[in-house]
């Protein structure tokens, strides 16, 4: 019982180490912050866990980098609030959802999906 068991652990734990979908292209956010919402874009390049790209939003355009560790998705980018942090999650290679954080002026939270 206690083989079959470890089996089975070994055969989940692959799978979500496996996950690593390319997350490449432009994608149309939903934000919801506590000052106001918004639709911005993003394009981004994965590379292995890296991630680089392009913010385009009501803040203008700026270059973003990041990581995608697993089904786990952090980046950034400095606009006119300061630094821009998103954190979330990927359902699948074509959904994410999370929450941001805008310089500390704004926060809340994003549901994404790639175009």
């Amino acid at each position: 019982m206690l083989r079959h068991m470890k089996t089975i652990l070994v055969l989940l734990l692959s799978a979500a180490l496996g996950f690593a979908a390319d997350i490449s292209g432009k994608w149309t956010f939903n934000v919801v912050l506590d000052a106001g919402s918004g639709s911005p874009t993003f394009e981004f390049k994965q590379t292995g866990e890296k991630l680089t790209g392009t913010y385009h939003g009501q803040f203008g355009e700026a270059q973003l980098s990041g990581t995608v560790k697993g089904d786990r998705i952090e980046f950034s980018f400095g606009g006119q609030l300061g630094t821009v942090v998103y954190s979330g999650t990927l359902e699948g290679a074509n959904k994410m959802k999370g929450t941001c954080d805008y310089g500390g002026q704004a926060k809340g939270t994003f549901t994404a999906s790639k175009d």
